[in-house]
């Protein structure tokens, strides 16, 4: 149904713009954005390859290479498919400001779909911001001893924090870069 509704809409502009501006122009105008859309895909396909090999070698996550590559990818094939619609929305998805909305959004959807772990194996670790408060008790639970009742860690070699299962409220703090 998309598709039929995006073929309806392209014949629709091409034919509004070939009235408006002459069908053989329209006929180049499309020509063009298609060559044009090959040529950006050539170049964007390398610069995403690249991206992600040098993410890669130097030891950094690649999500953000691979997510700003595949948003170039999308951007030169809409350019490169024949239509005036879809070569608009490929020549925006090309603009950096634009780009780097998409991206973002695309690595939030990924994020959203994929484990934490491979989130942050993806896109490298998240920054957390943790709120103190009250501390919540798990309904039915014996109320925990807090101040000078509360059991004193050992000494000894740092042991890690454990929360007993309880859920810390915080929010992921978007790494700046």
């Amino acid at each position: 149904m998309a598709l039929l509704v995006s073929v309806a809409l392209e014949l629709a502009v091409f034919v509004l713009v070939g009235q408006a501006i002459s069908f053989g122009a329209a006929t180049l105008l499309v020509f063009a954005a298609s060559l044009l859309g090959l040529v950006l895909l050539r170049r964007e396909g390398i610069r995403a390859w690249r991206g992600f090999r040098d993410a890669a070698q130097s030891g950094r996550p690649p999500g953000r290479q691979v997510t700003d590559g595949l948003v170039g990818l999308l951007g030169a094939l809409l350019l490169a498919t024949p239509g005036l619609v879809s070569g608009l929305v490929g020549l925006v998805l090309l603009v950096p400001p634009v780009r780097r909305l998409a991206r973002g959004g695309m690595q939030r959807a990924t994020e959203r779909r994929v484990s934490s772990m491979a989130a942050g194996d993806l896109f490298g670790p998240r920054r957390v911001r943790v709120y103190r408060g009250a501390p919540q008790q798990p309904a039915g639970a014996a109320p925990q001893p807090t101040g000078a009742t509360a059991p004193q860690p050992a000494a000894g070699p740092a042991q890690p924090l454990v929360d007993d299962g309880r859920a810390i409220e915080g929010e992921i703090v978007e790494p700046r870069g």
